[in-house]
């Protein structure tokens, strides 16, 4: 696979997703970003904002699998990860798989659950591996987890784990579309219910595992200069200087940021990552690495509005 037939692809799908998720353009493609660059989405949004039907729209035109968790307060890490159960028939213990065996995990509302049970995919997202009873299980290399939680109603949730929130690449945060846009939608919809299934909306399977195995190895070889690796380092390390901020971003969050600088080049049909790439990414892949200063919340100061200023403090290469 070539520059020009990445792109045509990515245009391809993009367009195909589209069809069932109408009006978050930008969000389709930070998310198709994730999956070529081997990362995991936490969603933030309200709800009824498409972001169940967004997971299900990838995995039905990327060809992979995905299952749904319901994450809520008494939910347990064996109800994800799976347990071995005792046969008494052949006095063996056989596992009986979590819903975590699949390619797209939909993890919704992934704060309603205790920190006992988000610490269980853990190894899942860094390692794409389970561990029960002392077994090693692999998940696959396409092993992808799209988090979704509720901005609005915080009674009856947890907060994510700081190690837990790094293995994110993106926080994605989703707002309603316009009025045309909704317009549009219910228009479509005419006659059926809004929450029709992503393949009830006739959505073509547009790549086959082969091809997205391909495209991850065409990312892979996009050029990285090391002045932009530089730069790269500089943003992160600007976070950890910060007055406004009491922790900063870690090296896996520059790794992070580097492999999907490389995926919005080749995107861009460039063999090469740019500054305008570091500068674009650099929000959605912070914003969940941050911790306010007390000083900064009570001056009002958002994560946004405080990365915005590392942004424009820090000098990209010319």
């Amino acid at each position: 696979m070539d520059l020009d037939e990445f792109r045509t692809l990515v245009t391809s799908v993009r367009e195909e997703i589209g069809k069932a998720v109408q009006g978050q353009n930008a969000l389709i493609d930070l998310v198709l970003i994730s999956v070529f660059a081997r990362g995991h989405c936490l969603v933030e949004g309200p709800p009824g904002t498409a972001k169940t039907l967004l997971a299900r729209a990838v995995a039905a035109v990327m060809d992979l699998t995905c299952r749904r968790i319901q994450f809520t307060p008494d939910l347990m890490p064996g109800d994800v990860l799976g347990v071995n159960l005792f046969d008494f028939q052949t006095s063996q213990f056989h596992l009986t798989r979590g819903p975590v065996f699949t390619d797209i995990l939909l993890a919704d509302e992934i704060n309603r659950a205790p920190p006992k049970t988000q610490s269980a995919l853990l190894q899942a997202m860094n390692e794409r591996m389970v561990t029960i009873d002392g077994t090693d299980y692999p998940l696959g290399p396409d092993f992808f987890v799209l988090a979704t939680q509720n901005p609005i109603e915080q009674q009856g949730t947890y907060p994510l784990p700081e190690a837990q929130l790094d293995r994110f690449l993106f926080k994605l945060v989703v707002d309603f579309p316009d009025r045309e846009t909704e317009i549009a939608i219910l228009d479509k919809h005419a006659g059926e219910s809004l929450q029709t299934d992503a393949r009830e909306h006739g959505l073509q399977r547009l790549v086959a595992s082969e091809t997205l195995a391909a495209g991850r190895a065409l990312v892979d070889r996009i050029h990285i200069d090391r002045a932009i690796l530089a730069y790269v380092v500089d943003l992160i390390r600007a976070t950890r200087s910060d007055p406004d901020i009491l922790h900063g971003a870690s090296t896996r969050a520059a790794d992070a940021l580097a492999a999907a600088v490389r995926v919005r080049a080749a995107f861009e049909g460039r063999d090469y990552g740019l500054p305008d790439d570091v500068q674009a990414l650099f929000g959605p892949a912070l914003r969940h690495r941050i911790v306010l200063s007390p000083a900064a919340e009570i001056d009002g100061r958002t994560t946004e509005s405080v990365l915005a200023n590392i942004r424009n403090r820090v000098d990209a290469p010319r």
